[in-house]
């Protein structure tokens, strides 16, 4: 049983339970050579359902603490595991903002799945979390995550050179950020709640 589902029209984002793994782990299976012009080199035992389950451990008590949500998405049976959208670094006080970073599987590209995940995703941190902004970074030759993240209201914040090391080599991104334009301030929401 996951730990959050939120169902979509043709999908489902869930946090997935340590006893899920295997979920992940096919996904992978599936999708190593796929995702990793676009990823950090890692070692095969990265892609264990051991190691799976150790980070959807450690992922559970983030979520718990409010540090991060990592959402799988999952076909609407919950029986298979077709991308993810991962909202990390969650840092609150002054900043109330996070990162957004997702991947789809290879025989889901193109349909419009992973907009719709992360439309019900960001929907979620910027309701639910009340966050203020989410920054999502791509590298410049990658003209599908750039025309997905323009579709969702990102705009465009800078350039970073060498910013992260994706397929062994540092790699410059785009750097865009999406702000909630109903944003409450922590304390007038807590005090509306009390109204």
């Amino acid at each position: 049983m996951s730990l959050l589902s939120l169902p979509c029209q043709r999908l489902t984002l869930a946090i997935l339970a340590p006893e899920q793994a295997e979920l992940e782990s096919d996904f992978y299976a599936r999708n190593q050579r796929h995702l990793a012009p676009w990823s950090p080199i890692r070692t095969t035992e990265y892609f264990s359902s051991e190691q799976i389950r150790r980070r959807l451990e450690i992922q559970a008590s983030a979520y718990e603490a409010g540090l991060a949500m990592h959402f799988a998405l999952l076909t609407p049976d919950g029986q298979q595991m077709i991308g993810a959208c991962n909202f990390s670094g969650i840092i609150r006080g002054a900043f109330q903002a996070c990162y957004l970073g997702y991947h789809i599987d290879h025989a889901h590209q193109g349909q419009g799945l992973m907009q719709e995940g992360l439309e019900a995703g960001i929907g979620y941190m910027f309701d639910r979390q009340n966050l203020h902004r989410i920054m999502a970074n791509y590298m410049p030759g990658n003209e599908r995550s750039a025309r997905l993240l323009e579709r969702l209201g990102f705009e465009r914040e800078g350039y970073a050179k060498a910013y992260l090391n994706i397929a062994g080599r540092w790699q410059d991104h785009v750097l865009t950020a999406l702000v909630n334009p109903l944003f409450e301030a922590p304390e007038q929401r807590w005090s509306r709640q009390l109204a």
